[in-house]
């Protein structure tokens, strides 16, 4: 890592299996037992599952009915998202106790830059433990936590030791972190990525390490670029408070499959109405419509179209996607659908600069 950059404090906070551990503490019968929050059968899928649960392999995005043939006595329960957005200000609420920059990621994890904090402490580590005693004692769930030098390490090492744990990776220590890193744990590369990298010799950081830029950027593109730098512990993105939403969408899964557009058009009316109302909630508009369908097969598709002025008029939505509907033929029946705005208006607002540390820091982690 180079010495001349600047040093920060970064903690990433992520929650212990928050929606199932949520449904455990509302319902102390659920503590200690194999959940699900999600749907069962096999038009069901599962969004979250207890540690318990995933002692059996059953783990999110997973179809319902495999995950009850993993874990026969598996207990589902409907997500309460409105329940788990109340507990996630209570906890967000924590964290600005330390510090105004606070990132994020979703209801149940997010970066902290405790570089200057409101306590004065100069132990990063020691924030994170406090922070996670807090959380447990006034709102009864377990976190975990990474603390490093950047976003990228302390993501990748609040992973390390969970549930109810954290890892701290030293400046001089980010080096050999990276390098004894599976490919697997690094955040962005997904499984698609990793296939990609054991076929090209690449198992460890110390593997990827051992490429060369060029190599890199014609084998992954622009996410070559990314690879490079960040195995060498180099990923300058800051904490950023208010992050700009780059998209909103709504999708629905059908008992039945559809197998004709006509029976279709029904369900978009109602997909492309959510879209519209939450677009008009958080006062933003868009330019381009996004149709995604997936297969009964379970093969996925999207298909867009980016309109030369901004949109959140629920007819206007609708209609756009009525015409990327009958944009091409059908693969297959259908068992979802969903309706996705992005090229926001946010993009075009003036965006907060974030005053940041730019001395080399010597604090104690």
């Amino acid at each position: 890592m180079s010495s001349d950059l600047p040093i920060r404090k970064i903690i990433h906070v992520d929650m212990d299996a928050f929606y199932a551990s949520v449904e455990q503490m509302d319902n102390p019968d659920l503590k200690g037992k194999p959940l699900a929050v999600g749907g069962g059968g096999k038009r069901g899928v599962v969004s979250a599952a207890s540690y318990e649960a995933r002692e059996f392999g059953v783990r999110s995005a997973m179809a319902g009915n495999l995950a009850q043939k993993l874990c026969p006595e598996l207990i589902f329960v409907k997500p309460r998202f409105e329940r788990y957005n109340e507990i996630s200000k209570q906890i967000r609420k924590i964290f600005f106790d330390y510090s105004d920059l606070v990132e994020p990621l979703s209801l149940d994890e997010a970066y902290i830059d405790v570089t200057s904090n409101k306590k004065g402490n100069p132990s990063a580590s020691l924030i994170a433990k406090e922070i996670r005693l807090r959380i447990f004692n006034e709102v009864g769930l377990t976190a975990s936590a990474g603390i490093s030098v950047n976003k990228f390490v302390a993501k990748v090492a609040s992973d390390y030791n969970k549930p109810n744990g954290q890892r701290t990776v030293n400046p001089e220590e980010v080096i050999e972190f990276m390098e004894v890193l599976d490919i697997r744990k690094f955040y962005g590369i997904g499984k698609v990525t990793a296939e990609k990298m054991y076929k090209k010799g690449i198992f460890t950081g110390a593997d990827l390490k051992t490429k060369s830029l060029e190599f890199l950027e014609q084998s992954f593109g622009k996410s070559g670029t990314y690879y490079y730098h960040v195995v060498r512990g180099e990923h300058h993105s800051e904490v950023r408070p208010n992050r700009t939403r780059k998209s909103l969408a709504a999708e629905r899964t059908f008992s039945e499959n559809l197998s004709s557009e006509i029976f279709m058009l029904d369900k978009l009316e109602h997909i492309a109405d959510e879209v519209s109302r939450r677009l008009i909630k958080s006062k933003v508009a868009g330019k381009t419509v996004t149709l995604k369908i997936k297969y009964s097969d379970f093969s996925l598709q999207t298909r867009s179209k980016t309109l030369p002025y901004f949109i959140s008029d629920s007819a206007i939505i609708l209609e756009t996607a009525k015409g990327l509907l009958y944009q091409e033929k059908l693969k297959n029946s259908v068992r979802l659908l969903g309706i996705s705005l992005s090229n926001l208006n946010t993009e075009t607002k003036k965006k907060v600069v974030q005053k940041t540390v730019s001395v080399q820091l010597k604090f104690d982690f």
